[in-house]
C-alpha cells in the first residue's frame, strides 16, 4: 500500500454536534425577531492546549460578520449567543482556535500547584509569548503586558515571577490580540428569524358572508382587537363554482339559494385572484387588511390549491388536471367524504412549472394588497419540493410573510412540512383530552433540541370541520375546559366562531361535522356568545406574561388523573395553570410544585382569572376544582 500524505497539514481542531441544526443543517432551525439565538458545539483538539471561540453571525442582507465570545459549560462543550433583529435566514459560524498564553498558564499553573519551583525554560516561554503580543495591544492591555514583562525579566523574582503573569487579567488582555492560531470554522447554521406572530398568537375564524361581507367583518375589527386576538383568519373569499355546487349539510346538490362551500375556488368571475361579489372587491380586501393593520391585527387568507368545475384554469389549462383514462376529471376524496365540487390539481402535470408560477403568483398577488398570513389548505397533499420552492421564494422577498398548515395527517409529514418552510401547524391537540396523552404531546412538542426547533404548533381548539366529542357531550366546561388548555399550553392557538356560541351539535351520532355546517350555509353571526368575557380575559392573561408566549412547558404531578397541572417560566414569571378534565364531576387533587423551579417555599397563588389568592408551598397543595363554577386556575406566582 502507498500511502498519500496530505498537502496540507490537516487540522487539529475538532468543531463538533454543532446545534441547533435540523436534518445536519439541511433545514433552517426557527427563532423569532429578538429571540435569542444559542448556539452549542464541541470544540475537541488533541494535547493540553486551551481553547478559545467565537459565535459568527451574518444577519440577511449584510456583507459582514458580527461575532460574540463562545464560553466553555463542560470541558468539551461551548456555548454562544446571539440575536436575530432582522427578518429571514441567518447563517451563524462557530470560529476555534489554539489560546498560545491561555495554554501556557494552564502548563504553569499546574505544575506550581504540583509544588514544582524550577519553571526557567517556562517562564522563559511565557517572556516570549507576552513579548510577540505586546506590539498588538493597546491601552490598559498593553499597560498591562508591559508590568508582567517587566516581572519576568528582573531575575530577582525567580519562580515568583510567574505570579504576575498568571493573572486573569493578563489572560484576558493577551486574548484581544486578535491572532487566532489553528484556526478553523464549522460549516455555517441557517436560522430563519420570522416575525414573532410565527410564535405566538391567538386567531379568530370567521365566514366574512356570515357578517356581512369584507365590510362586515372590517367592523368587526375594534371588537376582536378589544377581545385580544392577533390574527383574524378567512376561509376562501373567491368565487364559488355552480356545478356540483354542495347543498347544506354537505348534500350532494344544491338547492336554489345555497350558497355552495368557499372552498369550491372559482367561477365565471375568476378563481383565486378574485373575490366572491357577494363578500366585495380586492379593493375591499385591501381597505381590510390595512383597517386591521391599524388595530394591531393580521388578516390571514386561506390558500386552497384547488378548482370548482367552473375556475377559469379548467379551460386555460387543462393539463393541469388529473384525468382518468376515459377523459373525465378526476374530483377530490377522502373517504368517505366525496368533493364532487372540487378538482385537485396535477403536480405531475407536463407543463408543472407554469402550474408553480401561477400559484406563487397567487400568493404574490395577495401579499402585495396587504395579506401577511396564509392558512394553508391540505398541504400534506402537494409536493414537498413545490412547497420548500415557494415558500423560500415568497419569503425571500417578504420575509414578514406567515405559512400555517392545515395538515391533520402522520408526524413525520406534519414535520416534515415544517421543515421545508411552514411557520406553523396545526395539530392533534383537538383529539388528546385526557391527562396522560396531553401531556405526552406537548412534551414530545416542547421537548429542547427536538421538534421545537422548527415546528411550531397552533392549537385550534375547534374548526369548521372538527367538533369533537369531547365538546358535543360535556357542556359550557368543555369549553372552557379546551379554551384554557389551548390559550396556557400553546403560544399560539385558534378558535372558529362557533366556539364562543357553545355550538355543539353534530350532524349525526358519531360525527365531528356540525348540523347546519357554515361550510354549505351562511349564517348571522355576532360578536356575542357567552364564552367571549372568558376569551377576553385569557387572551389578556397571554400578553401580560412572558411564560405564556413560549412552548416551554413543565408538568406536575397532581395524584388525580382528572386533573392536569402545569407550569411555564421560573421565578417570579412562573404561571401554574390546573384545569379539571372532567367537565361533569368536581375533583380535588395535590398540585405538587418542585423545589427547582425557582419559587419560595411559600408563595402567594393568585388566580389571573378570578383574583383570588391562595397560599401555596413548594410540594403539595390542595385544590378542588368544580365544572359548574369554573373548571380551572391560571395562577401567577408572588411573594
Amino acid at each position: 500500500m502507498v500511502a498519500t500524505t496530505p498537502r496540507k497539514t490537516p487540522p487539529r481542531i475538532l468543531i463538533d454536534n454543532v446545534s441547533p441544526t435540523v436534518d445536519g443543517g439541511r433545514y433552517p432551525a426557527k427563532r423569532t425577531v429578538g429571540e435569542p439565538i444559542v448556539v452549542e458545539a464541541d470544540l475537541v483538539r488533541d494535547g493540553h492546549e486551551q481553547l478559545r471561540a467565537v459565535l459568527r453571525h451574518k444577519a440577511p442582507g449584510k456583507r459582514g460578520w458580527a461575532e460574540s465570545p463562545m464560553s466553555q459549560i463542560s470541558p468539551d462543550r461551548w456555548r454562544g449567543s446571539s440575536v436575530g433583529t432582522e427578518l429571514g435566514l441567518h447563517q451563524l459560524v462557530v470560529e476555534a482556535w489554539v489560546d498560545p498564553f491561555s495554554s501556557w498558564r494552564h502548563e504553569v499553573s499546574r505544575k506550581l500547584s504540583a509544588g514544582q519551583t524550577d519553571l526557567a525554560s517556562e517562564l522563559a516561554e511565557g517572556e516570549a509569548l507576552i513579548a510577540a503580543g505586546l506590539p498588538k495591544l493597546k491601552g490598559a492591555d498593553r499597560t498591562l503586558a508591559q508590568r508582567a514583562l517587566e516581572e519576568l525579566r528582573d531575575p530577582r523574582n525567580g519562580a515568583d515571577a510567574a505570579m504576575a503573569a498568571l493573572g486573569l487579567d493578563l489572560e484576558a488582555a493577551m486574548g484581544r490580540t486578535k491572532e487566532r492560531p489553528e484556526s478553523i470554522r464549522s460549516a455555517p447554521v441557517e436560522i430563519d428569524v420570522d416575525p414573532e406572530l410565527a410564535r405566538f398568537g391567538s386567531w379568530y375564524e370567521l365566514f366574512p358572508r356570515s357578517w356581512g361581507g369584507l365590510a362586515g367583518v372590517e367592523e368587526q375589527l375594534p371588537a376582536l382587537a378589544e377581545l385580544g386576538f392577533d390574527v383574524v383568519y378567512l376561509p376562501p373569499i373567491h368565487p364559488i363554482g355552480i356545478a356540483h355546487r354542495k347543498g347544506r349539510n354537505n348534500a350532494a346538490e344544491a338547492e336554489p339559494g345555497d350558497p355552495g362551500s368557499p372552498w369550491a375556488i372559482g367561477g365565471p368571475e375568476g378563481g383565486h385572484t378574485a373575490v366572491h361579489p357577494e363578500l366585495g372587491t380586492v379593493e375591499d380586501l385591501e381597505r381590510l387588511t390595512t383597517a386591521a393593520k391599524a388595530h394591531g391585527l393580521e388578516i390571514a387568507l386561506d390558500f386552497a390549491i384547488q378548482c370548482s368545475p367552473d375556475h377559469p384554469w379548467l379551460a386555460e389549462h387543462p393539463d393541469w388536471f388529473h384525468r382518468r383514462p376515459d377523459g373525465t376529471l378526476k374530483y377530490a376524496e377522502n373517504p368517505p367524504k366525496r368533493y364532487q365540487d372540487i378538482y385537485n390539481v396535477n403536480f405531475d402535470s407536463p407543463d408543472w412549472r407554469g402550474l408553480w408560477d401561477a400559484l406563487l403568483e397567487v400568493v404574490v398577488f395577495w401579499v402585495e394588497r396587504g395579506v401577511t398570513v396564509f392558512r394553508v389548505d391540505n398541504p400534506h397533499t402537494k409536493p414537498l419540493a413545490f412547497w420548500e420552492w415557494l415558500i423560500r421564494t415568497v419569503r425571500g422577498e417578504h420575509p414578514e410573510v406567515i405559512f400555517l398548515a392545515e395538515a391533520f395527517t402522520r408526524p413525520a409529514a406534519m414535520y416534515a412540512l415544517a421543515k421545508v418552510g411552514f411557520n406553523q401547524s396545526y395539530t392533534y391537540f383537538t383529539w388528546k383530552n385526557g391527562r396522560h396523552e396531553l401531556s405526552e404531546y406537548v412534551e414530545e412538542l416542547a421537548a429542547p433540541g427536538g421538534v421545537r426547533e422548527y415546528f411550531r404548533p397552533n392549537f385550534f381548539a375547534n374548526t369548521p370541520d372538527i367538533l369533537h366529542e369531547y365538546l358535543q357531550t360535556g357542556g359550557r366546561a368543555a369549553f372552557e375546559v379546551r379554551l384554557t388548555l389551548a390559550a396556557t399550553l400553546g403560544p399560539s392557538y385558534g378558535i372558529y366562531s362557533g366556539f364562543e356560541n357553545l355550538e355543539a351539535t353534530p350532524v349525526r351520532p358519531g360525527s365531528e361535522e356540525y348540523l347546519d355546517s357554515e361550510k354549505y350555509e351562511a349564517k348571522h353571526r355576532r360578536l356575542d356568545g357567552p364564552l367571549l368575557p372568558l376569551v377576553s380575559r385569557l387572551n389578556a392573561i397571554r400578553r401580560e406574561n412572558r411564560a405564556l408566549r413560549f412552548i416551554d412547558v413543565r408538568f406536575l404531578p397532581t395524584h388525580n388523573d382528572a386533573l392536569i397541572a402545569y407550569a411555564k417560566g421560573e421565578g417570579p414569571e412562573t404561571i401554574l395553570t390546573v384545569v379539571n378534565l372532567d367537565p361533569h364531576t368536581a375533583h380535588e387533587g395535590l398540585v405538587e410544585v418542585p423545589g427547582d423551579i425557582g419559587l419560595p417555599d411559600g408563595f402567594r397563588a393568585r388566580d389571573l382569572v378570578t383574583g383570588a389568592i391562595y397560599d401555596w408551598h413548594q410540594g403539595g397543595n390542595f385544590v378542588r376544582l368544580d365544572p359548574s363554577a369554573l373548571p380551572m386556575h391560571v395562577l401567577r406566582a408572588e411573594p
